[in-house]
């Protein structure tokens, strides 16, 4: 178990120093606004992981406006991208 979280814990520095707008833990208006949508699409991830972050990203289209408000003031994405997004059809 505690090799298991060594390696966890190492793979969260690299992504997090790789990704330095990743390493910011969520914040309790996210967690509120999203936790439907963890459950509904991504609730097999641990929070505050990389797989985590990058299941949302994969379901970005059909997460809640809500949610993705939460996300927006949170600086976890720009109101940029979400547009880009929206255009995009991604």
């Amino acid at each position: 178990m505690k090799l298991y979280s060594a390696k966890i814990l190492v793979a969260s520095v690299c992504v997090f120093a790789a990704f330095p707008a990743l390493s910011k833990p969520i914040s309790k208006q996210v967690q509120q606004a999203c936790s439907a949508d963890y459950k509904q699409h991504c609730e097999e991830y641990g929070l505050e992981t990389a797989a985590l972050r990058s299941c949302m990203d994969r379901v970005g289209h059909n997460l809640s406006k809500a949610c993705v408000r939460a996300l927006i003031d949170a600086g976890a994405v720009s109101e940029a991208e979400v547009e880009r997004r929206k255009k995009s059809g991604r």
